[in-house]
């Protein structure tokens, strides 16, 4: 049996205001905090209820748990600090979850090299997981995975599970793909090892049981204020 739910997986990068010489990539993919709130206040305000990635993805296969009335996932990428020091807090302020997806090798980095001090550190992704924020894999060190070899897929696969697992104590069953980069090898080697999907960064916003390594998503950008995220969620999607 084939189960569709339209769900929409909000993308999300930085969450604080770039410094005044920031590379365009920083640049456009950070949201400062106040419009962040501002978008987590008017989710609410609309009925939109926080869920879990791992939720959707068990819906899609066994139709439990039901979900609810209007369903949002926040999802964050790379598991920068930022996501620590003011995503986290906005989110455990309303009551909300979000999902944090990180680079391992990064994350174990941060609490060592200076030139990583940008990312959270294990100890901080802990104290978020403990208070109920749902973390998954980025990889180990954000390549492109499509058109790598069996080995090198199996090393990112394997490695960040095991890394999440040694600091958060559970098995992660979500991943995002590193710049979107995917093809079918990617998936076999990451079902494989116990993932149970994937987002993607294809737009839209129905998921499908048929194809739960490739859920799509909407990109948040610097210019995404309330009403950008307004006609995101309304925007009728094929």
């Amino acid at each position: 049996m084939v189960r569709t739910a339209r769900v929409p997986i909000l993308m999300y990068h930085y969450i604080s205001t770039p410094p005044a010489d920031a590379h365009p990539y920083r640049v456009g993919n950070s949201l400062d905090p106040e419009t962040f709130a501002a978008h987590l206040d008017y989710l609410q305000a609309q009925g939109y209820t926080t869920i879990y990635l791992k939720d959707l993805l068990s819906y899609l296969a066994t139709g439990e748990p039901p979900l609810p009335e209007k369903p949002v996932i926040l999802t964050f990428d790379d598991g920068y600090l930022d996501a620590y020091t003011n995503a986290f807090p906005a989110l455990q302020a309303r009551g909300m979850v979000g999902t944090f997806f990180i680079i391992t090798d990064f994350a174990t980095q941060a609490a060592e090299d200076p030139a990583y001090a940008y990312y959270a550190t294990w100890d901080q992704l802990r104290e978020m997981s403990d208070a109920g924020m749902e973390i998954g894999s980025h990889s180990r060190n954000h390549p492109d995975l499509a058109g790598k070899d069996l080995d090198y897929l199996v090393w990112q696969a394997l490695g960040s599970k095991e890394t999440i697992e040694a600091n958060l104590g559970y098995h992660p069953r979500i991943l995002a793909y590193p710049a979107g980069s995917y093809d079918q090898l990617v998936i076999d080697v990451f079902k494989s090892a116990n993932f149970w999907g994937a987002v993607t960064t294809q737009l839209g916003d129905i998921q499908s049981s048929e194809h739960p390594f490739e859920l799509k998503r909407l990109r948040i950008s610097n210019e995404t204020g309330v009403l950008q995220l307004e006609a995101l969620l309304n925007y009728v999607w094929p």
